[in-house]
This record gives structure tokens, sequence and C-alpha cells, in this order.
């Protein structure tokens, strides 16, 4: 993953908003999301859903789909996964992450 495009997938989810959709979209998985679904869900205004969605569209981490009338949106795990690698690739200067009495030595 390039840098510049962990730097607009870190800025997409440094808004409290955008983390809680995106979580949301991870939660429920490939069934994705509608806009009302998410609206329900989080009782966000409509335009302001749809402001937030295309931030996330644009970095990468959420992907729109059309089926029929209705536009589905779904968490990127590829992408997210790629964003998770990028930020651990140099943890615990190359040396295992996880303590076995201990538990996660630096989160991974």
């Amino acid at each position: 993953m390039e840098e510049t495009d962990v730097i607009r997938s870190l800025a997409a989810l440094a808004q409290p908003l955008r983390l809680q959709v995106f979580r949301a979209l991870v939660v429920v998985g490939d069934a994705g999301l509608t806009p009302g679904a998410i609206h329900d869900a989080l009782g966000v205004p409509p335009a302001t859903l749809s402001f937030h969605l295309k931030e996330l569209v644009n970095a990468g981490l959420v992907t729109q789909e059309r089926a029929s009338r209705n536009l589905i949106y779904r968490a990127n795990y590829e992408r997210m996964n790629g964003l998770l690698g990028y930020l651990t690739e140099n943890c615990c200067q190359g040396a295992a992450c996880v303590k076995k009495d201990a538990g996660p030595a630096c989160g991974c």
C-alpha cells in the first residue's frame, strides 16, 4: 500500500461519524447496508450521511454498488487489511508481537 493511500484512509477514518459508519459496515460483512439502513442505525441526516459515505468511498475503504433502485455500501476488506498490514509491517522490530503469557505486546 502506498503512503498516500494510507494517509487518505486514515484521514477518512479520523472523523467520528465516518468511523462509526465504517465499523457498522465491517460488522454486517458482505451483505452491506443501504443508506436507509445506516440512517436508521445511526440516526444521521441523509445529506450528512451521503457526504461521509462519499469520503469513505473516495478513500477506498468502502465500495458502492447499485442493486436495482438501492445503493449498497460495503467495507472494502482488502483495503482495510492493507492498511492494517502497513501499520503493523515493522511492528516490534521484526519480533513476534504476542507474548505467550501476557497477550498482545503491541496490539497486533
